[in-house]
Formats: C-alpha cells, structure tokens, sequence
C-alpha cells in the first residue's frame, strides 16, 4: 500500500493549499476527477507526464482516509 504522507502535499504556495502530487502542481482532484471520467490510470500518466503509478495510488488513499476521518463530509441525498 502506498503512504500518501510521501506523495501528496498541502502547500499554501502551491495551488492556494490544494492537495497536489509532490513536486507537480497536479491536484488530487484532478487526479481523481479523471478517473471518475474513465480515464485509466495509464491514460492519465500520458496526460500528466509527471505522474507516476503510485502517484495515482497516493491521490486514491488520500481520499479514502479524508472520508474515513470525516474530513470529507458528502451530504445524504446529493
């Protein structure tokens, strides 16, 4: 299992604070919104060079934890 702590980073200088792949500017969610779309994780490497497997990997167990912690509240009916 990936240890997102080493792959994803909070840094108010990098996209105002939004969660993004170290050493890119590639948000979290951009990562993961294109999976949602049904890009695979090899289409979203040729997309964003940068990025490797276990970028990917890191982007999907930063999610899972936020909305395990409660972090990430998804409202019930939306």
């Amino acid at each position: 299992m990936v240890n997102w702590q080493e792959r994803i980073v909070i840094d108010p200088e990098i996209h105002h604070g939004t969660p993004c792949v170290r050493g890119t500017r590639v948000p979290v969610s951009v990562v993961l919104g294109s999976l949602a779309q049904g890009l695979t994780p090899e289409q979203v490497i040729q997309e964003y060079p940068t990025l490797c497997e276990d970028d990917i990997r890191a982007c999907l167990a930063y999610a899972v934890e936020m909305i395990q912690s409660g972090e990430l509240l998804i409202p019930l009916g939306a």
